[in-house]
């Protein structure tokens, strides 16, 4: 079976690759001139040069496909509109190259996220039938993608995936917490409530929802069933960095210049002021009773075993 995966040099991209590899599938990966190939150079995998802000390059990358991945997105910008142009017309864009150029396509999989949803106001973890209610202009922009996604349902065999906040080897994102702890520092601005899931177990739900025609037309979470404190994260991260650290109190009126502050001296990093519309929230929880129930999706990693191996993964590679 021959499977699209737009995004796959990324950090879930390149684990779902390898997974979609490990289960004996004929990987294709959408790539710009300008990508990163670091994570699945000298793995099989087909590269085809391509944008999805580009429809007239897509049709060799989905010539005789039969499962199409969309995980293509922008999680950062500088400037509102760039989330827009990326995880909404570059989807539509893709959703209509393939109409246009498959003729027996099994899945298109969308991965969203669940800044989609929104944060849970009364600690209730957020369900699919729930009204989404974005906070970030990230997950408006990504509401508007599965919206595009949810468009075609007549016409194409759709799935949607929201993720919680995700960890593992090769992420930068939850990469700077470990780094500010390793430095000693941790900012706070009072406790939080998160689900998580470790990037394996995430890419083994992702591919579980091909499996089954159950998934067809359905949206779900996935995380590891637990949740999680910003301590809990934080004193298992110090604990296996072998390091102490001290809580930077912050103010949540001040989180907006901390932000702005913190992303001017890290470009990339997960603190920059759209974030910070998220993280004033302090719960971010999410129900996977419909992955539990459609393709009996069972989490294995838990948050100290991840957090392990994900440190141990920055130590190797020096990132630490």
């Amino acid at each position: 079976m021959k499977v699209i995966v737009t995004g796959g040099t990324g950090f879930i991209g390149s684990h779902l690759v390898e997974e979609l590899l490990l289960q004996g599938y004929s990987v294709t990966c959408l790539v710009r001139s300008t990508s990163n190939l670091q994570w699945i150079e000298g793995y099989p995998v087909s590269l085809v040069q391509g944008d999805c802000l580009r429809v007239e390059t897509l049709k060799d990358l989905l010539c005789d496909c039969n499962y199409v991945f969309h995980l293509a997105g922008l999680t950062k910008a500088q400037k509102m509109q760039d989330f827009y142009c990326t995880n909404v017309t570059g989807t539509e864009n893709l959703l209509e190259a393939v109409c246009k150029y498959v003729g027996d396509l099994k899945r298109f999989v969308h991965v969203s996220t669940l800044a989609v949803a929104g944060p849970c106001t009364d600690g209730i973890p957020v369900c699919v039938d729930m009204q989404p209610a974005p906070v970030s202009d990230y997950g408006k922009s990504k509401l508007q993608g599965e919206r595009a996604v949810l468009a075609y349902k007549d016409r194409l065999p759709i799935t949607i995936v929201r993720p919680p906040a995700v960890y593992g080897p090769r992420d930068r994102d939850l990469f700077y917490v470990f780094k500010m702890i390793h430095q000693g520092i941790f900012p706070y601005w009072g406790k939080s409530y998160y689900s998580l899931i470790y990037v394996d177990d995430l890419v083994k739900g992702i591919v579980a929802t091909i499996k089954t025609d159950k998934t067809i037309g359905g949206t779900y979470y996935l995380s590891d069933l637990q949740v999680h404190t910003n301590a809990d994260m934080a004193d298992a991260i110090a604990q296996e960095l072998g390091c102490h650290y001290i809580k930077l109190r912050i103010p949540k009126s001040v989180m907006p210049v901390f932000a702005s502050l913190t992303g001017r001296l890290m470009k990339k990093s997960i603190i920059n002021p759209d974030k910070i519309k998220e993280l004033s929230h302090p719960y971010w929880l999410c129900n996977c009773e419909e992955a539990i129930r459609d393709f009996e999706f069972e989490p294995k990693v838990k948050l100290k075993d991840g957090i392990r191996w994900t440190a141990n993964w920055y130590k190797i590679h020096k990132w630490l």
